[in-house]
């Protein structure tokens, strides 16, 4: 069938509206037809570092309506609502016991720009095009595979649910899967983009005294007292490591860095109490470390989390009844933007001036 989609044609160019070809879903596939998608960072670094073969159609935090099903898919049907999130296989021993986040072929499925199958379902002029994230939610209808089509409830804007897919579900999930903050407790979180802020929602959920934002916008930080943050500190005029000390008489007890900076996961590990845990969320280059006295002179537990050790299945509709009962209100990180906008939503999200954009495709 012939669909539009935003091509990426080569590393660093914007993205271009064309009409291209998507095949049917195969057995174990369904056709989504995508009311809207987020732009994640994810995104941006395809584009200008080309972590995915190119010429592909990139994006990955799709929502849509069910088109069609191929054979075995038994989960889903026509008129369905669902969220697409990343690829798993389902079947390694990491997928088995429920963190397909770390599946053995998570890289090939998801940045290897090919389906489940190692074939394309997208092509111009003949030419593949590149699969991302087992979606490609940058076009008007996506081909993936059911593993990573999640139901959800029909009586939510629809155009609202696609950044649960990644980087809501990552900064939640981090938080509530992966460290789950006792009752009561501390917590630091490092960047208040949506990753940071929906970890700061999730803090919150679980009860956490003392909730602490870091950002060098104000805007952003007062956004974060907004969703829950008791404390908010502008990296640029404080001592962080100094100011949080202060605050929790010691340190803090968890900590999430998003914004992936070596200096501020270092000070994301400094800062935290005697047998502390940091968890690191965003792409981070090569660092240095005092394993020493960053780790190991005070039990200190530094450990990475990808798509926050979601099982997204399970894990989107919890998040959406959360949203529902008025504890997750994500929505507020959302500035919508229409299709042919894909360019500028890009240089808004890269500018700071819009927290989570979201495409709006039919």
């Amino acid at each position: 069938m012939k669909i539009k989609a935003a091509v990426t044609n080569a590393q660093g160019e914007d993205f271009i509206l064309k009409e291209v070809d998507l095949a049917a879903p195969k057995a174990n596939e369904v056709l989504v037809k995508i009311v809207a998608t987020g732009v994640c960072h994810t995104d941006a670094v395809a584009r200008d570092a080309a972590i995915a073969p190119l010429p592909a159609v990139l994006g990955h935090e799709g929502s849509g309506i069910v088109e069609a099903v191929g054979a075995g898919v038994t989960r889903l049907e026509k008129g369905d609502h669902v969220v697409l999130s990343f690829a798993h296989c389902g079947h390694c021993e990491n997928c088995l016991i429920g963190h397909p986040t770390v599946c053995e072929t998570f890289n090939d499925l998801n940045f290897g720009g090919v389906n489940d199958d190692h074939t394309h379902r997208l092509s111009q002029d003949g030419q593949p095009l590149s699969t991302f994230f087992g979606q490609s939610s940058f076009g008007t209808f996506a081909v993936a595979h059911e593993r990573n089509v999640v139901k959800v409830d029909k009586d939510v804007d629809l155009a609202l649910l696609g950044p649960l897919g990644c980087g809501i579900q990552t900064g939640a999930g981090t938080v509530l899967n992966k460290l789950k903050p006792e009752f009561g407790s501390t917590i630091a979180i490092y960047g208040a983009g949506a990753v940071g802020l929906s970890a700061i929602m999730a803090a919150k959920i679980v009860g956490c005294q003392t909730i602490i934002a870091v950002d060098v916008h104000d805007s952003r930080l007062d956004m974060a007292k907004q969703f829950g943050a008791t404390h908010a500190l502008n990296g640029t005029q404080v001592d962080v490591v100094k100011e949080i000390k202060e605050i929790t008489n010691g340190g803090t007890k968890y900590a999430v860095d998003t914004t992936g900076v070596p200096p501020v996961v270092r000070q994301s590990l400094q800062a935290l109490r005697p047998l502390g845990v940091s968890a690191i969320v965003g792409v981070t280059p090569e660092m240095n470390i005092d394993v020493h006295n960053d780790l190991m002179a005070e039990g200190k537990t530094m450990v990475g989390v990808i798509e926050g050790d979601a099982v997204p299945n399970v894990f989107i509709p919890q998040l959406i009844a959360y949203f529902k009962a008025g504890q997750f209100p994500f929505d507020k990180l959302v500035t919508f933007y229409e299709f042919d906008q894909i360019n500028e939503a890009f240089v808004d999200s890269k500018a700071g001036r819009t927290i989570k954009p979201v495409l709006r495709i039919s």
